[in-house]
């Protein structure tokens, strides 16, 4: 009969895990490997030298960064997996949003770009148009990002 004794192997290894990948909208054309740093002038608000750096879980708020990006690049996605601690955009997570449904995070450390989403719908230039209104309020009324501070 042999030695069967009715042992089943398991190929379970156990799961491996994954860094959690994050969106970066953008208009800068970087390539996957290289990192997105703070000291840049910002893409938003004043344009001073960024003190942090933005990415989303969701990829309309991506679409929505760059969209409203400076520039006049192309308009790109990139995934990315922050190297460091993140933290809340204070901007996106205020009364108005409470509980961050736009997944907006900010940090002062890199993100390591390690793709990018060519495929995607941007909004309506109506929309755009309707956002940047918006901003352009705000600015006049001396309302300005938390970020910029």
């Amino acid at each position: 009969m042999g030695d069967n004794n009715n042992e089943q192997k398991s190929n379970e290894q156990g799961a491996a895990p994954f860094a959690q990948t994050y969106f970066h909208g953008t208009r800068s054309d970087l390539k996957p490997g290289e990192f997105i740093e703070v000291g840049f002038n910002s893409n938003y608000g004043q344009r001073k030298s960024a003190k942090y750096i933005f990415l989303s879980a969701t990829l309309d708020a991506a679409i929505w960064g760059a969209e409203l990006a400076f520039g006049e690049e192309r308009e790109r996605i990139y995934l990315v997996e922050p190297t460091g601690p993140i933290e809340d955009d204070p901007d996106l997570t205020d009364k108005k949003f409470p509980g961050n449904p736009t997944k907006s995070y900010r940090s002062t450390q890199p993100f390591k770009i390690v793709g990018e989403v060519t495929n995607w719908q941007g909004h309506s230039p109506e929309q755009v148009r309707a956002m940047k209104d918006a901003l352009a309020k705000l600015k006049e009324q001396g309302i300005n990002s938390l970020n910029d501070e």
